[in-house]
């Protein structure tokens, strides 16, 4: 929960190539108090069943950017031997693709406000991705 003095960060993933959450993809977060602030690593998670972090740490009073780092590329590996070996077993299905990803990694870097709640989910593929500031 933010109060008057913190602000708040939740996240989700879905892989738009498969219209699914994506499920075990590790992230970590940081956060600075000013443009010119040192990162300081808050922590960890990694996404559940549903595609969401429910257990981020809370940020520092006087914080002012968070930066979300997703570590994708595992995710990938993991997924594609899976879906090949779908494709595999459907005569007309292709090849997904060989394992491994463009992006291994995606920061997301973005600037909060005391007593506002900033909901950033990703929506990944494997050759590209996008952010929004949800609700």
């Amino acid at each position: 929960m933010s109060t008057a003095t913190t602000a708040s960060v939740s996240t989700h993933i879905l892989d738009t190539s498969i219209g699914r959450p994506a499920e075990g993809v590790a992230l970590s977060i940081e956060a600075r108090s000013g443009p010119d602030a040192e990162w300081t690593a808050l922590g960890g998670s990694a996404t559940d069943a549903d595609g969401r972090c429910k257990d981020l740490p809370a940020l520092p009073e006087g914080t002012t950017h968070v930066r979300l780092d997703f570590r994708v590329e595992a995710y990938f590996v993991k997924n594609d031997s899976a879906n090949n070996q779908q494709a595999e077993a459907q005569q007309d299905a292709p090849r997904v693709r060989d394992s491994g990803a463009f992006f291994p990694e995606v920061a997301i870097t973005f600037a909060v406000r005391p007593g506002e709640h900033y909901h950033v989910p990703l929506l990944l593929n494997p050759f590209g991705y996008s952010v929004y500031r949800g609700s």
